[in-house]
């Protein structure tokens, strides 16, 4: 793949003013909003770490949380999956007390400093075969959990806002695996979810809108033959060593994703501004080769003045507040 020219000429080139018509002043161009999630999040460092590049860059990101790493090997038995043995999960639990201690800290503080923090249900379990029903009581074990997390683990200091933040403002959802049926979209209905960010696109692409506003994550290129790949950490783990560690070639991974991310970027900026996601997870593949990239990449494009990297909460209320003002200014004549 080719290597980038500077991209600070084309930002240049693309937010001075340009005139037409006389002088008359073009109409200034959408931001391009960039979205990145991270799926899981597990590991403690990975909190500190992704929290302290939102405050470095301005970036704010989604977390979408397995309900289970607020349950520790004591308290696991709490957890029921649909069809599954009390206490089973495909991820493990939380290390211990303390760490699930220090997990809840994370998780408020990110709340804080205007992180989205959202669901990704609890045992990551594939549910593609499961009903409206079974779904229903991922979630509501999942709000239980979270919502109960400091007194089923023993641990002091509940934040006064804790339960109420958990009912009403964790709105969002992403399947583990990616894999949906049509009944996990009447429950996320029935359960008054915002937003559901399982989808997968040819390349970036507008949400769908209606009760439930659906997001896809998109198909990048990616590699010297730019062969199209989810723009999700793991897949690009899997395409590079088949899912297997591979340090030697971390820097070699490295400058792939961030090139590849760069790219997709950089076709959206340079063209329609349809909204950039990527999603991370909070292990560390190929000795951190994504979170590196992920690292350079935030710190090239989330400082520009027409950039707005936002969590999907943030995209869908800066753009619904657009919607508002325009039915507004429209007028009411006929």
């Amino acid at each position: 793949m080719l290597k980038f020219l500077c991209a600070g000429a084309a930002a240049l080139a693309l937010t001075a003013p340009s005139f037409a018509n006389g002088g008359a002043a073009a109409s200034p161009r959408a931001p391009q909003y960039v979205i990145v999630s991270f799926d899981g999040a597990l590991h403690l460092e990975q909190w500190e770490r992704s929290r302290a590049l939102g405050r470095e860059t301005g970036a704010r990101f989604t977390y979408f949380l397995s309900c289970v790493y607020l349950l520790s090997s004591q308290t696991r038995q709490t957890y029921q999956a649909p069809g599954m043995a009390r206490g089973r999960s495909n991820v493990g639990y939380g290390y211990s007390r303390e760490d699930v201690a220090g997990r809840l800290s994370q998780i408020w503080s990110a709340r804080a400093e205007g992180h989205d923090i959202a669901n990704h249900a609890c045992g990551h379990f594939d549910g593609k075969d499961w009903s409206a029903a079974d779904w229903e009581s991922e979630f509501d074990q999942f709000t239980k959990i979270v919502s109960d997390a400091w007194k089923l683990n023993g641990i002091d200091g509940e934040p006064a806002g804790w339960r109420n933040f958990v009912r009403s403002e964790i709105r969002g959802f992403r399947a583990p695996y990616l894999s949906t049926n049509k009944a996990l979209y009447r429950a996320l209905e029935t359960r008054g979810f915002a937003y559901d960010a399982s989808g997968v696109s040819r390349g970036p692409a507008l949400p769908t809108r209606g009760d439930v506003m659906r997001f896809s994550l998109p198909l990048i290129p990616e590699g010297p033959r730019e062969k199209q790949v989810i723009a999700m950490d793991y897949n690009l783990y899997v395409r590079h060593s088949g899912g297997k560690e591979k340090p030697e070639k971390a820097s070699s991974f490295e400058e792939r994703a961030y090139e590849a991310f760069l790219t997709s970027f950089r076709k959206q900026y340079e063209g329609k501004r349809t909204p950039v996601q990527l999603g991370f997870h909070f292990t560390l593949m190929n000795d951190g080769a994504y979170w590196n990239a992920l690292e350079r990449f935030t710190r090239e494009v989330c400082v520009r003045q027409d950039v707005r990297c936002v969590s999907y909460r943030d995209y869908i209320a800066q753009i619904s507040g657009k919607a508002e003002r325009g039915a507004s200014s429209a007028g009411g004549g006929t």
